[in-house]
């Protein structure tokens, strides 16, 4: 499907995208009817596959296979306890307050999801303020919940290195009160790592942490601030930790909706991120090569079926999906 609003889905400004996305491709709906999607993550099983994402204020974690048939994968994935009703920041599904499907709600479930080595499933809790994981028994082990003596405010996204440290965001994401809030564990947002159970800070200088996104070698780690539409790499050091840290690519000139929230690589580098008017492809040293358009503001995304040529969009009440070239990495 193609927004009436433009007459094409895939807005080309280098040459260079056409080895990546066919100008032709389309965006089309796999399905709608949700709150707010989040952290889609695919996972393969033989042929073929499904897609796990979260809805936040559902405080759920649905599957959705290729064909639309969504059903609840994990209840209660992120806050856990009784009195739900106190946690989470007051938020909207992005349609229009004038319109009849406008809704708004309270963030307080899960965000960010992804797949260990062992293809075990890794969740940023966010409402929760962990990083949980779901062992093959269905048991939830607590990787990380706090640092430095204090809780996290509300994990947001999470990526998982190849030697099996578990690297994510934390934000203000469960507190009513934002940062203001009494219930304020650490006075500042950041990406931390949690390797053989200690959990380490690894940035002091995005002040909204959000996405994280690893280069095909793990040499470079991409984070992202979500009100400041820019994205920064990191070279990623031997032991895990980041430094020299330099901007990646700055979207602030442009004042299209949508923010830097998730992205991810392809398997030549190529980063997809959300940002202003839909999703931007960016070649690995940093030129903006083109944008995927979308009906609605993104969130997140993910590469998915066998061929990891699908890229799967979440925008808030709704899952898309466009065709690629190249495979995620």
């Amino acid at each position: 499907m193609c927004h009436p609003a433009w007459a094409q889905d895939v807005v080309k400004l280098d040459p260079a995208l056409d080895s990546l996305v066919a100008s032709d491709a389309k965006v089309e709906i796999v399905k709608n009817g949700f709150g707010f999607t989040e952290g889609p993550v695919w996972v393969q099983k033989g042929k073929t596959g499904y897609l796990l994402f979260s809805d936040i204020p559902a405080n759920v974690i649905y599957k959705l296979t290729p064909d639309g048939n969504a059903s609840v994968y994990l209840d209660h994935s992120g806050y856990t306890k009784p009195d739900i009703w106190r946690v989470g920041f007051e938020f909207n599904n992005g349609k229009d307050p004038s319109d009849p499907a406008f809704a708004k709600f309270y963030m307080n479930g899960s965000n960010g999801l992804a797949l260990d080595r062992q293809g075990r499933l890794v969740i940023a809790t966010f409402a929760g303020r962990s990083v949980d994981r779901i062992e093959p028994n269905g048991k939830r082990t607590v990787l990380a919940d706090g640092y430095d003596g204090k809780r996290f405010n509300g994990t947001n996204d999470v990526v998982v290195k190849r030697d099996g440290a578990v690297y994510f965001t934390d934000m203000f994401g469960s507190l009513r009160l934002g940062d203001k809030d009494p219930g304020l564990g650490l006075p500042y947002q950041a990406v931390f790592m949690v390797k053989d159970g200690k959990v380490t800070r690894l940035t002091n200088d995005i002040p909204a942490t959000n996405g994280l996104a690893f280069s095909p070698d793990e040499r470079y780690l991409y984070a992202n601030g979500s009100r400041y539409k820019y994205i920064r790499r990191y070279d990623v050091k031997p032991d895990g930790t980041l430094t020299n840290s330099q901007m990646f690519i700055d979207m602030t000139t442009d004042s299209a909706p949508g923010i830097t929230d998730g992205m991810k690589v392809d398997s030549k580098g190529n980063v997809y991120s959300s940002g202003p008017g839909g999703i931007w492809v960016i070649a690995p040293d940093g030129n903006h090569l083109g944008t995927i358009r979308t009906p609605e503001s993104v969130t997140n995304l993910a590469f998915g079926d066998a061929d990891r040529k699908t890229l799967y969009i979440t925008a808030r009440p709704t899952i898309y999906k466009i065709r690629i070239k190249e495979p995620g990495g």
